[in-house]
């Protein structure tokens, strides 16, 4: 009897490997936080955990635990992980692009749901327990006819409500965090952005995919197990791509951006662009002259508060001046003299002694991806296309 269990085949070896490869980061990563109590980390550390408990009990299925312990009660501790993984990704993300988001009390509230079922399930288990015969059966009375019948579905759609609602918000703070990073920082920190947007787009593939599993098996045809398992290995995938790409992303850069600003400015910006509606030459040209006379773009950490600073003008004033006399945001504006800086140094000598990527990091450019997306978006052709067609 024990012999059959486990059992490695084509179906439970690849889970077995990924999930125990996403428990050697879930470690590496704890360890980490206990060196730098970096939040983010933390909360990676649940989201891996909990991607591998739903990983867990599938894998052990396929290595025949059920059909070797037929009175297992299993059954009980399985879930929809999704009452737990929503809040998790909204928050981890959260942590990483606000600076000054610490875990409060309150958000743990987010957990509520979770925390009711996990009270509810040890309540119906506690109760089939003290029933006669339990200990042979796998499913126990309140098990079967309640949780099975009622609360198990009822679960179900308010697993997948409360996903789509988590993703939602979650995409749409990335997006407003992307967005105000091209308004307030000449460098837009591709790396950890990409990172943030492809974690999100996996866990969205796997919510449809797992939604449009259900909807197959529960209105139009019984999928088989083996069927059911490719949701299972594309979990076990994204577990793998999100520990090691989690691990090694200094997701630190973003958290340390400030966007802050003392009251008294904010205020007498607000007050300064509705008093004044159009932008004068004589300002446009203050910004041109600083610009090419001191290169502030060199720089790749320029943000718009240390141009403002330059400038001797307030923040708001400066991005009026940007957005409405040059016609672009923060971002394009300085990363276009910075552009316009690389095609004078590939003109002359310099391109001889340096690669195109060290004229780029010489011009204010941090990565050799920001440079690529950035030439490709302002000149509409790749640097290589460039200068094949500049010799």
């Amino acid at each position: 009897m024990f012999l059959a269990f486990p059992e490695f085949n084509i179906y439970s070896t690849p889970l077995l490997f990924l999930s125990l490869q996403g428990l050697v980061f879930v470690f590496l990563l704890f360890r980490r936080y206990l060196q730098t109590r970096y939040l983010p980390d933390i909360l990676l550390v649940c989201i891996l955990l909990l991607t591998c408990y739903g990983q867990t009990c599938y894998t052990v299925g396929f290595m025949g635990w059920y059909d070797t312990f037929r009175n297992t009660k299993i059954n009980y501790a399985l879930f929809n992980i999704g009452l737990g993984l929503a809040p998790l990704i909204y928050l981890y993300v959260k942590s990483i692009t606000r600076s000054s988001f610490r875990l409060r009390i309150k958000d743990f509230l987010h957990f509520l749901p979770l925390i009711l079922f996990v009270l509810y399930r040890i309540g119906i288990y506690t109760y089939d327990a003290l029933q006669p015969d339990f200990v042979f059966v796998q499913n126990g009375e309140l098990k079967l006819l309640v949780d099975e019948v009622f609360v198990l579905p009822m679960m179900s759609y308010f697993g997948y409500a409360q996903m789509l609602l988590y993703l939602a918000f979650t995409f749409q703070m990335f997006i407003q965090y992307r967005t105000k990073l091209q308004a307030y920082f000449s460098n837009t920190y591709d790396l950890e952005l990409n990172w943030i947007r492809n974690f999100l787009l996996l866990y969205t593939f796997l919510f449809c995919y797992d939604i449009t599993q259900s909807i197959v098996q529960n209105f139009f045809v019984d999928l088989h197990y083996t069927q059911m398992w490719w949701l299972v290995f594309c979990s076990g995938l994204t577990i793998l791509y999100v520990a090691i790409k989690g691990y090694f992303t200094d997701t630190s850069k973003l958290n340390q951006l400030k966007f802050d600003f003392i009251p008294e400015q904010v205020a007498s910006e607000t007050q300064e662009s509705t008093l004044s509606k159009t932008i004068s030459e004589q300002e446009i040209e203050i910004v041109k002259t600083l610009m090419m006379k001191e290169k502030p773009y060199l720089n790749p950490e320029l943000n718009l508060v240390e141009l403002a600073k330059l400038a001797e003008m307030s923040r708001g004033q400066l991005s009026g001046i940007i957005n409405s006399g040059f016609g672009k945001n923060f971002n394009d504006f300085v990363n276009l003299y910075r552009i316009e800086a690389f095609k004078d140094k590939v003109g002359d000598a310099a391109h001889e002694k340096l690669s195109l990527l060290g004229i780029a990091y010489e011009c204010g450019f941090n990565s050799k991806a920001t440079f690529n997306r950035v030439f490709k978006k302002l000149t509409n052709s790749s640097p290589t296309e460039y200068l094949k067609a500049a010799i």
